[in-house]
């Protein structure tokens, strides 16, 4: 594991109740250790570089890895999410001629405090929201897009 990597999982306090083994895999020549309970998550991008500094500059994750213009990892507590863009390996057609693209209604989804205040600040950062915030028995929510399409769900749930 590397000595970044090792840090990051620290300071999120990167803990298991039980001893799990940890999958060991190659990328580029380089090993690497990936604990078995970090959730993976891939998104596909238009543009890897810009799709990189979104998600670390508005929602905190940190860069593990930039194969940019294929393909980049970074992570948010126990999130990776792998953002692959149209030369990445996952961005090739289906054998039925389907091209793997962003969009769609699957998403990662924030549990925030203060959506109102989350929302705000995003705004002003200028980022773009497919809908306004909605509410429903379990709390409020709204859809946010990465650039490439993607959308991430802010929700806070209600108060008990």
């Amino acid at each position: 594991m590397s000595e970044a990597m090792a840090k990051h999982l620290l300071s999120q306090n990167f803990r298991t109740a039980r001893t799990r083994p940890l999958h060991v895999f190659l990328y580029a020549g380089d090993e690497r250790e990936m604990p078995d309970d970090l959730v993976s998550v891939r998104y596909m991008v238009d543009d890897v570089a810009e799709s990189i500094d979104f998600y670390t500059q508005h929602f905190g994750f940190e860069l593990h890895q930039n194969a940019s213009p294929a393909f980049a990892e970074v992570v948010r507590g126990r999130l990776r999410l792998l953002l692959a863009g149209p030369k990445s390996s996952a961005g090739r057609p289906m054998p039925d001629g389907r091209k793997p693209g962003p969009g769609g209604w699957n998403r990662i989804h924030f549990v925030v405090d203060d959506i109102n205040a989350e929302v705000e600040r995003l705004r002003r950062a200028g980022l773009s929201f497919r809908n306004e915030i909605v509410s429903g028995p379990g709390g409020r929510q709204i859809l946010v897009d990465d650039p490439s399409g993607n959308p991430i769900e802010l929700f806070q749930p209600a108060e008990s």
